[in-house]
């Protein structure tokens, strides 16, 4: 799989027994559940992992001054967290998660996004390497605090104010993005509420829909890429054309940049604010169905 940002089970398994240096080759576990689902991702952890993985938390690698949930860090806060847990520019990272949500991604784009290009996600995640019956681990991790760098890469990366500015473009502009949204159809045309609290039901004008749930396969795995292209298709993308992933807190629209990176388009940028942003303030422009447009929570 050259090139790929997936390395599969049988990679992982054959690179961790000969690896001599844990620094080299470093396994993230970035699980991450819905506050409401009763799960919780570090006890899970604590109670199971792929042998010598480290805990990766999405709720905590945050910007702390931000309004929504999971914003990017700042560089410097990025880089005070990855220290933490070990790593270097050097190392080679693969992220793996027990989530419906298929939060490896996000994982993944963050440090994609801070200019960690050695980084991949392990296809099929912890459900697959448990369905294999392969060597679980108990307990935390421990680690020294190493030294790291970032180089922000902006291009990743998009705020509201560019996707108004895109939604003023002329749609034969060749720079144009089109707005791929990861939510379930329901909530994309409005006929289903928000699960967040004060958000407006509908979608960014233009905005197309792909539910990131239909790139995976019942094991955990992405797609082979022509099933990824007629998924891509069905959708009314055009994978020529510039793409931007929105979602509702920025999560699993990193699975559709995972996907668009998996068929060679590695420069697909997230909008991170995604709904919880973009449905929160009323003076933003929606399209929603007749029947949903004024359903708030």
């Amino acid at each position: 799989m050259a090139n790929s940002p997936l390395k599969t089970i049988e990679w992982l398994t054959k690179n961790l027994a000969k690896n001599p240096d844990p620094d080299k080759l470093v396994v993230l576990d970035a699980s991450w559940h819905l506050p409401d689902s009763g799960r919780d991702a570090l006890a899970e952890f604590h109670e199971a992992h792929i042998p010598g993985a480290r805990f990766f938390d999405i709720d905590k690698v945050v910007d702390p001054l931000s309004e929504q949930p999971h914003t990017l860090p700042k560089a410097r806060d990025f880089a005070a967290a990855v220290k933490l847990l070990g790593i270097n520019n050097g190392s080679k990272v693969v992220v793996y998660d027990n989530s419906d949500f298929r939060t490896a991604a996000r994982a993944w784009w963050m440090f994609r996004a801070m200019g960690h290009k050695n980084v991949y996600v392990l296809d099929g995640g912890f459900q697959l390497w448990r369905a294999k019956k392969l060597r679980t681990q108990r307990g935390g991790f421990k680690v020294d605090k190493s030294i790291y760098y970032t180089e922000y890469n902006d291009a990743l990366y998009l705020t509201k104010d560019d996707i108004l500015a895109n939604i003023d473009l002329p749609v034969k502009d060749k720079s144009k993005w089109q707005i791929v949204d990861a939510r379930a159809e329901a909530r994309y045309l409005g006929t289903a509420p928000e699960p967040r609290a004060g958000l407006r039901s509908g979608h960014i004008p233009g905005a197309l829909n792909l539910p990131f749930s239909e790139l995976y396969r019942d094991d955990g795995t992405l797609l082979d890429n022509d099933a990824l292209f007629d998924r891509i298709e069905a959708a009314g993308v055009d994978p020529d054309r510039p793409i931007g992933t929105s979602c509702g807190s920025g999560v699993t629209a990193c699975s559709l940049a995972l996907a668009f990176a998996k068929l060679g388009k590695w420069d697909t940028p997230i909008y991170d604010g995604s709904w919880s942003e973009w449905g929160a303030d009323a003076d933003l422009p929606i399209e929603s169905t007749p029947s949903a447009s004024e359903t708030t929570l």
